[in-house]
C-alpha cells in the first residue's frame, strides 16, 4: 500500500487552478440530456464550480470570462459506466499479472484516468481494481487529473469464476497460496456473500461489482455458466443496501442474468445471451443494461490474431464478442433501459466515445445514446447533480464541434472538457487552466 501511494503521489499534475471570475460559455448548441433534445444557441453561466444560470442565445456576461463554443454543440459531461482504469489490454496482459506489482499498475492508471478525462468523460464507474480506490483519492483530493470514480474495489465472484484471482494458477502454486475467501471476492455461501460485501464497505468501495456468470478474458472455458444462487446474489444486494450500495452484475449468459435480476441487481453488465424472458424480466424490475458494446467488438477482432490471447480465451472471445451489438440492439427496440459503458481496459482507454458509435449502428437514435451517457448514466449512479446542464447542478460539461445528433461521429473530436467548473480542454478560443 505504501507503495502504490507513493506512486500516486509522485506523479502529481497540476489541477486547473479556480479563476476568480465566473465563466460564460457560449454554445452553439446545447443538449438537454433530460428530454433528449438539441436546443439552439445557450450561454452557460459557471460559477464556483456549478451552473448558476443558462440563458438563451448568445450573451455577454458582465464580469465573466467568456469561452466561445458557438460553432460547438454542449452536453452534459459524459459517463462511462464501466471502466477498468486499473489496466489495458495486450497480448502481456496475462504475464503482467504475475510479473508486474500494484506500483506498475498505479503508474499506468494515472495516464489512463487522464486520457478518459479528456476524451469528455467526467464520470467513470471503475468495476473492479484496487488502484482505482487509490486513483480515485488522488484525484479527488487534486493530485492527478482524471474523472470523477465510482469505485468497486474487488469484484466478488466465486470459487473458479470470471473474478477469482486465482484462475489458471497450478496446482502447486494455488496450494501453496491457499484457497481465496470474501476478502480476497470469492464467495460460496450466503454468509461469505455478505462477509464480502462488508469487506468491500471496510476498502472504500463506492460500488459492488458480481461476476454473475463466466466472463471472456478469464483463464477458463466458460464464459456464460451462471456462478451464484439467486439467494447468494439478494444476500450481497440486500447487505449492499445497507451501505447505500448498488449492485453491478456482469453476466453474459440467459441463467445468470435471470438469477441477477431475480436477486435485485442494479445493472446487467454486457447481456449477451440476454433472451425474451430476460428482457421482460428486466423491463418488470427495472433493471438497468449497460451493453459494452466496444469490449465485445475488441475482443472479437483480437482473437483472430495468433497470440494475442490464450488458447482457451479465444473461442469465447470470437463467439461472445460478436453477440454484444447484436443483443443491445434489441433490447432497445424492446424498451429496457440502457445506460452507456465500454469496458474500456478491455479496449485502450480514451476510445470510450467509439462506444456512442456503437449504440447508433445498433440502431439506437444518436440523442438517446448521448442521453444515455447523461442523464441516464446519472440514475445508475443513484445522483442528481450531474447528467445535466441546469442551474444548480455540477458544472461538467463537454463540448464538440458541430452537430452529434445530425452526425454522432462528432464526439470523436471532443475539444473542450470541463469537469465540476474547471477547464481540462479548450479550443484555441479559450485559455486551459482557468475555471471556476
Amino acid at each position: 500500500m505504501t507503495r502504490l501511494s507513493i506512486a500516486l503521489l509522485t506523479l502529481l499534475s497540476a489541477a486547473p487552478a479556480y479563476a476568480a471570475e465566473p465563466v460564460a460559455l457560449q454554445c452553439g448548441h446545447l443538449f438537454d440530456s433530460r428530454s433528449a433534445r438539441l436546443l439552439d444557441a445557450r450561454t452557460v453561466v459557471v460559477r464556483d464550480g456549478k451552473v448558476a444560470d443558462v440563458l438563451a442565445g448568445r450573451v455577454d456576461v458582465p464580469g465573466a470570462k467568456t469561452v466561445d463554443l458557438s460553432g460547438h454543440t454542449c452536453t452534459p459531461g459524459w459517463a462511462d459506466l464501466h471502466v477498468h482504469l486499473g489496466s489495458q489490454s495486450s497480448p502481456k496482459s496475462y504475464e503482467e499479472e504475475f510479473r508486474l506489482d500494484e506500483t506498475d499498475f498505479a503508474f499506468r492508471s494515472v495516464g489512463y484516468a487522464k486520457k478518459t478525462l479528456l476524451a469528455g468523460f467526467t464520470s467513470v464507474r471503475d468495476l473492479g481494481g484496487d488502484v482505482s480506490l487509490h486513483l480515485r483519492n488522488a484525484i479527488n483530493q487534486g493530485l492527478v487529473d482524471g474523472p470523477r470514480i465510482w469505485a468497486a474495489g474487488k469484484i466478488i465472484s466465486t470459487t473458479g469464476g470470471h473474478a477469482d484471482p486465482t484462475n489458471g494458477y497450478n496446482a502447486e502454486l494455488s496450494h501453496l497460496l491457499g484457497p481465496p475467501g470474501p476478502s480476497d471476492g470469492v464467495v460460496n455461501s450466503v454468509d461469505d456473500a455478505r462477509q464480502a460485501v462488508r469487506q468491500r464497505y471496510k476498502e472504500g468501495s463506492d460500488v459492488i461489482k458480481i461476476t454473475a456468470t463466466g466472463g471472456v478474458l478469464s483463464y477458463a472455458k466458460s464464459a456464460d455458466a451462471p456462478q451464484f444462487t439467486v439467494e447468494e446474489i439478494k444476500a450481497i444486494v440486500d447487505t449492499a443496501k445497507d451501505y447505500g450500495y448498488r449492485v453491478a452484475a456482469h453476466a453474459h449468459g440467459a441463467e445468470g442474468m435471470k438469477r441477477a435480476v431475480l436477486g435485485g441487481v442494479t445493472s446487467i453488465e454486457h447481456g449477451t445471451y440476454m433472451n425474451d424472458e430476460i428482457i421482460s424480466l428486466m423491463k418488470q424490475k427495472g433493471t438497468w443494461y449497460v451493453p459494452t458494446i466496444s469490449a465485445g467488438r475488441f475482443v472479437a477482432d483480437k482473437a483472430k490474431i495468433d497470440g494475442y490471447f490464450p488458447d482457451i480465451i479465444r473461442p469465447k472471445a470470437i463467439r461472445v464478442g460478436a453477440q454484444i451489438q447484436e443483443t443491445a440492439g434489441k433490447a432497445y427496440r424492446s424498451g429496457v433501459k440502457i445506460a452507456f459503458g465500454t469496458d474500456m481496459g478491455v479496449g485502450p482507454h480514451g476510445d470510450n466515445a467509439r462506444e456512442f458509435l456503437y449504440m447508433v449502428e445498433a440502431g439506437m437514435p444518436a440523442a438517446f445514446a448521448l442521453q444515455a451517457a447523461t442523464f441516464n448514466a446519472a440514475q445508475v449512479l443513484g445522483v442528481d447533480d450531474q447528467g445535466v446542464i441546469e442551474t444548480g447542478k455540477r458544472a461538467d460539461i463537454v463540448a464538440v464541434p458541430g452537430n452529434p445528433v445530425e452526425d454522432i461521429k462528432a464526439v470523436l473530436g471532443v475539444d473542450f472538457v470541463m469537469k465540476d467548473g474547471a477547464i481540462y480542454r479548450s479550443p484555441e478560443s479559450a485559455q486551459p487552466g482557468a475555471a471556476q
